[in-house]
């Protein structure tokens, strides 16, 4: 399965990313994980991502995506797919990645849309900078970050929605639920993906089947 997360801060997006990864066998790719990665071994990505962190800039689009690029040509050559967590937050970065994964023929087969109303995620994200003393995330920067989600990141839904392989999930009940309800879409998914063409697809909204899976 290759599989790609769309959720806001909060959703629970690392965690399900993982569980996934695992549960498949197949690598996780962090954005984050990989920066990291690459500035702690000194490559040349690395070298060039530290230059932009040292003046205070974003890293730009095109260093990101050459990072993801070789992450998913290491993916291939494993052949179990991908769990790709932390892109795309933008519209032209979700087309500059299809491009990317279409020469690959490593295009995703699902869009994971974890959904959360935005109460609740002001409570965990507040929860947790309590938790690891985060004294710069208050309650202002949590919704001006959740504010740059819904103009910025939330429009790639409806694009993944057009392509026909987004899935929604309740991202709010307990991580377990979550997670249960997550790998029996994906497992049940998972022998169709490479039959049915994209044109043919359709969305999968599950986030009206909290019941069966546990409210609570």
């Amino acid at each position: 399965m290759r599989v790609l997360l769309i959720a806001p801060p909060g959703a629970g997006k690392g965690t399900q990313g993982a569980l996934i990864a695992t549960h498949f066998g197949s690598p996780h790719i962090a954005t984050g994980d990989l920066l990291r990665d690459h500035v702690a071994r000194g490559t040349e990505l690395g070298r060039s991502v530290q230059d932009h962190l040292a003046q205070g800039e974003l890293v730009p689009d095109d260093i990101v995506l050459e990072m993801v690029r070789a992450a998913i040509v290491e993916a291939k050559a494993g052949g179990n797919g991908y769990v790709l967590d932390g892109m795309p937050r933008n519209l032209a970065q979700a087309r500059a990645l299809y491009e990317i994964a279409l020469g690959l023929d490593m295009t995703a087969n699902v869009a994971l849309h974890l959904k959360a109303d935005d109460e609740e995620l002001s409570r965990r994200l507040l929860a947790r900078a309590a938790l690891e003393g985060r004294s710069d995330d208050t309650e202002e920067v949590i919704r001006r970050r959740l504010a740059i989600y819904h103009e910025v990141t939330h429009p790639i839904v409806e694009w993944y929605g057009a392509r026909g392989i987004l899935v929604s999930v309740d991202a709010v009940r307990p991580i377990e639920r979550v997670a249960r309800q997550i790998l029996t879409a994906l497992e049940a998914m998972r022998p169709l993906v490479d039959l049915v063409p994209e044109h043919a697809r359709r969305s999968i909204d599950l986030t009206g089947l909290g019941a069966a899976f546990g409210k609570n």
